[in-house]
C-alpha cells in the first residue's frame, strides 16, 4: 500500500483525533481564547498539518457542535418512535440523555458555551431543529397530564425549560473521577424530575409552607 493510500485510509481516524484535541482545548480555554496553534500543540504536530483536515478554526467548532447535535437528534428520533406510558418514555429519555451528557461532558460544554461563536448561517443550521426537543418534552408532559400520569398543575413549558436547564449544567460540574457514575447520576436525575411530576405541586407547596412555619 502506498503512503498516499495509507494516508487516505487513516484520514477519518486522524480527523477524529483532531476533533478530540480541539474539544479538549476549547473546553479548557474557551473557543475565543484558543488558537489553531493550541490544537496543534495538543496533537503534537505542526500547525500547518491541521489544514489538511480543516479550513479554519470555526470549522473545528462547527464539527464538534454538529456532532453533538446529530447524536442528540438521533436519540430524539429513536425516543419519539417509542410508544407507551408517558412517564416511562420521559424517564427513558432523561436517563439516556444524562448518561451521554456525562460521557461527552467536554463536547457538550463546547456546544453550550461556544455556540454563539458560530457564523449566523451555521447557527441557523443548528437552531432549525433545536425547538424539536422542547416541543417533544412539552407534548409528552401534556399527554401525561391528560392521561392523569402527571399532576394537573404541572406547567409543561416551565418544566421543559427546567429539565433542559439542569441537563445543560452537567457539563460544568461533571468529573469522570467523581463519586458517582453516569448511570448513578442519570438515575438520581430522573428520580428528581419524576418525583416532581407525579405529586400535586400545589399541595406540596402548602405542605412545605406549614413545615417552614
Amino acid at each position: 500500500m502506498s503512503s498516499t493510500e495509507r494516508a487516505g485510509r487513516d484520514a477519518p481516524r486522524r480527523r477524529d483525533e483532531v476533533l478530540a484535541a480541539a474539544t479538549r482545548v476549547f473546553h479548557e480555554k474557551g473557543y475565543a481564547s484558543a488558537s489553531i496553534q493550541d490544537v496543534a500543540d495538543e496533537l503534537g504536530i505542526l500547525k500547518g498539518s491541521l489544514y489538511y483536515y480543516i479550513d479554519s478554526k470555526e470549522d473545528l467548532l462547527f464539527s464538534i457542535i454538529d456532532r453533538v447535535h446529530r447524536d442528540t437528534i438521533a436519540r430524539l428520533e429513536e425516543w419519539l418512535a417509542e410508544e407507551g406510558d408517558p412517564l416511562v418514555q420521559l424517564r427513558t429519555y432523561l436517563e439516556e440523555q444524562v448518561r451521554v451528557y456525562c460521557r461527552d461532558a467536554e463536547e457538550v460544554g463546547v456546544f453550550l458555551n461556544d455556540f454563539r461563536h458560530l457564523s449566523p448561517d451555521r447557527r441557523a443550521t443548528i437552531l432549525a431543529e433545536r425547538d424539536r426537543f422542547d416541543s417533544a418534552i412539552r407534548d409528552l408532559l401534556r399527554r401525561g397530564v391528560a392521561e392523569g400520569a402527571v399532576a394537573a398543575d404541572v406547567d409543561p413549558k416551565l418544566t421543559a425549560m427546567a429539565i433542559f436547564g439542569m441537563m445543560n449544567w452537567i457539563s460544568t460540574w461533571w468529573q469522570p473521577d467523581g463519586p458517582s457514575t453516569p448511570d448513578e447520576v442519570a438515575q438520581q436525575f430522573a428520580d428528581l424530575v419524576m418525583g416532581g411530576l407525579v405529586g400535586p405541586a400545589e399541595g406540596a407547596r402548602r405542605d412545605l409552607g406549614r413545615r417552614g412555619g
